[in-house]
């Protein structure tokens, strides 16, 4: 007859102790080197901040210098969406388009590789290549991660050179030494001044002489190359040959032949001036502190510095850390190169605080056992199973290739209760087998195997409610996968230990105290002791009365009943209106402000308000310094831009960070001409932006436009809402040349030759690139002077060349524009969005501190529903609402099977349909606890919480499962 599962797992448990008890040193050896693996895995243990999570993003960026955000959509952002939205996997479209700058961001199922996917897309792009304006630059497709955040911000100063030395500086010495440490995934400059060679073209020269803007940009390219020319063989030797054409002296590019006229060669320099001077600065950094007791915004050349995909945070600042400091002993002694921002420190200083709180949690876990046990001998023998759990679970990080991050020491620090647990319970029972007159091998054996069954249910239902959170889908799923099977790992070692090292020790080591229980003379104990003996008796008069509670329950069963289902009936009324957030409020010592001005405003204007209000959040007393950019990173324009806020350690100021925010929410909002939007730190969990974001589609501008407004007006006055706004923030001004093309045709002109000839006036057109010296490359942009792009007047004076050649003079004909086009100023939109192959407008909104962001997010669905929206138009809500509502039905998932899972290894364990339900009816008694505990400490539901509640699923059947056995046996 083939053994039950009770059978096969007493025989399990009590095999390793009986081996234990009659080896040992074996047993001994056996904890040491869980210990030993655990101490070599954790010195190879990458730190980070958060899990490495490679996100299933893939964008394609293209640029098309000076086309407008209309051109972009139609003519590169539609023709990309369209050959892309057939990629397999893909979960959802969407793109940008900017002027100049197009963006098509494409999310896949997270099960799709993402490196196959970007190739995928790769293929395709290139298919439609030439469906696309050949004057774009090429698409440029990449991994895309959210959470790719500077890890480290260095600035550059100098009270003695030009903001072009310090960028020359940046370019040719800082920042290729960054690019070589490893681990640094891109380098962001801001601020500075670019070396560029400029060809200032002359429109009464260039009228002329009848040549054009494409004309100079081909001769220059022409011109300025080297081109290999093959090689001569001679016997043993071969030489190659060369052509070399490359400009070595700018002034050079004067002589450059661009047409000749009646055969006379017309030189670059007879049209146009060469200046070595500087790229259209379109972007600026501020660094605002006080020096010298003087408040100040100080212009820099920023360098915020990225990490690859799954490189080390911690080591790569260190890196950079590092470099800086040796930079500082070789760059000249007026520059002053500062890290103003590194996330390392936040990273170490979060993690210091977990490792505080496992300290702790063990020290007072460790008290709270001498206490009830009143030995210090078996203190130390439970006590053992914590170090050597939490050690050797290093080992199964290192071999997962886990990082040490919050969530595996979260992990730990939450497992210390559950770790200690199995080991508490082996000891007592050995103990109380000792006081029954047992010897002490005996009473380790028989100790152990009446109460293995329990402990080995117990930790079994422990790793049933652990690994379904590891397991769980979605985002959440991959962000907690090192939590559930570190702690499933560490349970399973704690397990181990219990029927090892615990009755070995219990075997060999001869504990009177133990032994003498609450029958020994407390005359002769020290006081610590007598404390513990007095709480000893104290604690067993408690249990004594227990018998008689427990009898008036089992008769008034009831009234019990009763005040079961009332308390459910309490903690189902207090949960929902706890509110439900994403992540709970925290205090990391700095935030940014994100701001705008109008659209249209220039790069000056939105600096001087910057200003302004940087200089105002450093009036408050809590605040270190301030950090801004304006016009920066890829999607950055010259009325946008963000202040990093770093603020002095919360032991130096009264005012919390949540507390500071507030306050500043309402003040920023009284300064003109801006509008400010403040947001914490960015974590894994998000923080990159306002957390409410609804996106609002359909397939027509103008009805869209409306819809957007009427959602926007409509969640402005729900509570808890904070700096609503609209992606659609107004249109700028703009300039449509509306060209007449019967005209243009007679006068020898089309499109494409009007186009050709004002883009590279007013926007630039890179014809070459130089190379100084020192061998770094520099653009050669053709372009009119800045004196001529300043009033919409200077493009009324163009000249374009006629295909139609002027007989009397042998040149082609010069149209003025105007003959042919009319000039008209209007307004267009700013930027405009596509989401899953339909236009959209982004309604964003903050959430106020003591508003949950699942509370406020449907408040604002119950008032959108009830709109009256155009037919055809529907408002959606993503980021971080759809990232709660997906991790509310994973959790809750978890939660169901983490119960089923209990039950099947309940039932299998007791032999019993029955006796689980037992335990399993008890679970949602203990939710009442969860909801007071909350309510007093004005705490919120959230991701955190909720794993706190699964844990508490744990410890509630824990103590389940030993009230059974015990009533079993």
């Amino acid at each position: 007859m083939a053994a039950g599962p009770e059978a096969v797992l007493r025989g399990a448990y009590m095999f390793l102790a009986d081996v234990s008890i009659k080896r040992p040193v074996f047993a001994t050896m056996m904890m040491a080197a869980l210990v030993v693996l655990g101490v070599v895995a954790y010195q190879r243990l990458a730190i980070d901040e958060y899990p490495d999570i490679t996100y299933p993003i893939v964008i394609a960026q293209t640029t098309y210098p000076g086309a407008s955000p209309q051109v972009m959509e139609r003519d590169v952002s539609r023709p990309i969406e369209e050959a892309l939205n057939t990629v397999q996997g893909l979960k959802e479209i969407g793109s940008t388009s900017l002027n100049g700058i197009s963006i098509v961001r494409l999310t896949f199922n997270l099960d799709v590789d993402v490196l196959a996917a970007q190739q995928d897309v790769q293929a395709k792009v290139a298919r439609i290549r030439r469906q696309l304006p050949p004057e774009i630059e090429e698409p440029v497709i990449q991994h895309f991660d959210p959470n790719d955040q500077p890890i480290v911000s260095v600035s550059m100063q100098s009270s003695e050179r030009s903001m072009r030395e310090l960028t020359s500086l940046a370019d040719e010495v800082v920042q290729t030494r960054f690019q070589a440490i490893p681990g640094v995934g891109g380098i962001n400059v801001s601020g500075g001044e670019t070396r560029q060679i400029r060809i200032e073209l002359s429109p009464d020269a260039m009228r002329s002489y009848g040549i054009s803007p494409p004309q100079v940009a081909q001769a220059i390219q022409r011109e300025n190359q080297e081109v290999p020319a093959g090689r001569i063989v001679s016997g043993a030797n071969e030489q190659l040959i060369r052509v070399t054409g490359r400009i070595v002296d700018p002034r050079a590019f004067g002589a450059i032949v661009v047409a000749v006229r009646q055969g006379v060669p017309i030189r670059l320099g007879d049209v146009a001036t060469v200046v070595d001077g500087r790229a259209d600065v379109r972007n600026a950094a501020l660094l605002g502190q006080k020096v010298g007791g003087t408040d100040q915004d100080a212009p820099a050349v920023a360098l915020d510095i990225l990490k690859i995909s799954g490189a080390n945070t911690v080591e790569v600042a260190d890196s950079v850390r590092a470099a800086t400091e040796e930079l500082g002993k070789i760059l000249p002694a007026d520059i002053q190169l500062r890290l103003i921002r590194d996330s390392s420190k936040r990273i170490r200083d979060s993690l210091a605080d977990v490792e505080l709180t496992i300290l702790l949690g063990a020290l007072l876990t460790i008290g709270i056992i001498y206490l009830f046990l009143n030995s210090w001998r078996s203190t130390v023998i439970t006590g053992l199973t914590l170090p050597v759990s939490i050690i050797s679970a290093f080992f199964i990080m290192w071999v997962f290739d886990f990082t040490l991050n919050t969530m595996t020491l979260l992990a730990l620090s939450l497992a210390i209760g559950l770790l200690i647990d199995d080991a508490i319970v082996v000891r007592e029972n050995i103990v109380r087998h000792v006081q029954m007159g047992k010897d002490h091998v005996t009473a380790a054996k028989e100790g152990t195997s009446e109460i293995g069954l329990a402990v080995v249910a117990t930790s079994l239902a422990v790793i049933a409610v652990f690994i379904p959170v590891a397991f769980m889908g979605g985002m959440i799923g991959k962000i907690f996968f090192q939590f559930g099977v570190t702690v499933a790992f560490a349970v399973l070692v704690s397990l181990f230990v219990s029927f090892t090292l615990d009755p070995m020790l219990s075997s060999i080591w001869h504990d009177p105290d133990a032994e003498q229980g609450a029958h020994a003379d407390e005359s002769r104990m020290n006081p610590v002791r007598r404390f513990g003996h007095k709480f000893d008796r104290w604690f067993e008069g408690l249990a004594d009365r227990y018998p008689e509670k427990l009898s008036w329950a089992l008769t008034h069963r009831g009234k019990v009943l009763t005040g079961a289902v009332l308390s459910i009936m309490l903690a189902g009324f207090i949960l929902p209106r706890l509110g439900f957030t994403w992540l709970p409020d925290f205090d990391g010592s700095e935030f940014n402000v994100q701001l705008r001005t109008a659209p249209g405003s220039s790069l000056e204007y939105t600096v001087a308000k910057a200003k302004e209000v940087s200089a105002f959040l450093r009036s408050q007393p809590e605040v270190e310094f301030t950090y801004t950019t304006i016009g920066g990173g890829f999607r950055g324009t010259p009325n946008s831009g963000g202040i990093f806020v770093k603020l002095r350690p919360r032991d130096e100021r009264e005012r919390s960070q949540e507390e500071i925010q507030t306050a500043l929410r309402k003040q920023l909002g009284k300064i003109p001409g801006i509008r400010p939007t403040i947001t914490g730190t960015p974590s894994i969990f998000g923080g990159r932006g306002q957390p409410i974001r609804i996106n609002v589609q359909g397939p027509e501008e103008t009805r869209l436009k409306v819809a957007a407004t009427q959602v926007l007006e409509a969640i402005k006055p729900i509570p808890g809402v904070a700096e609503p706004n609209s992606s659609d923030e107004g249109q700028i001004p703009q300039l449509d040349v509306n060209v007449d093309r019967q005209q243009a045709w007679a006068a020898g002109l089309g499109i494409a030759s009007i186009a050709g000839t004002l883009q590279p006036l007013f926007a630039g057109q890179r014809a070459s690139r130089w190379e100084d010296p020192q061998g770094f490359s520099h653009d050669v942009t053709v372009v009119y002077p800045d004196s001529l792009r300043k009033n919409s007047a200077d493009i009324s004076g163009i000249a374009i060349p006629s295909s139609n050649i002027d007989p009397s003079t042998g040149m082609p004909g010069m149209v003025p524009l105007t003959q042919v086009a009319e000039i008209v100023s209007g307004l267009g939109p700013q930027q405009i969005e596509r989401r899953n192959l339909e236009r959209q407008i982004t309604i964003n909104a903050g959430v106020l501190p003591g508003f949950g962001v699942g509370d406020v997010a449907n408040s604002a669905k119950q008032t959108i529903d009830n709109l009256d929206l155009p037919i055809g138009y529907h408002a959606v809500f993503t980021g971080d609402v759809q990232n709660l509502n997906e991790t509310k039905g994973y959790v809750g998932s978890a939660l169901i099977l983490a119960v089923i899972f209990i039950y099947l290894i309940l039932a299998s364990l007791f032999g019993s349909f029955f006796q689980p339900f037992a335990i399993l009816m008890s679970l949602p008694l203990s939710f009442l606890g969860v909801s007071l505990a909350l309510l007093l400490t004005k705490g919120n539901l959230n991701v955190m919480t909720m794993i706190g509640i699964i844990m508490l699923m744990g410890l509630v059947t824990k103590n389940g499962i030993l009230l059974v056995d015990f009533a079993n046996q």
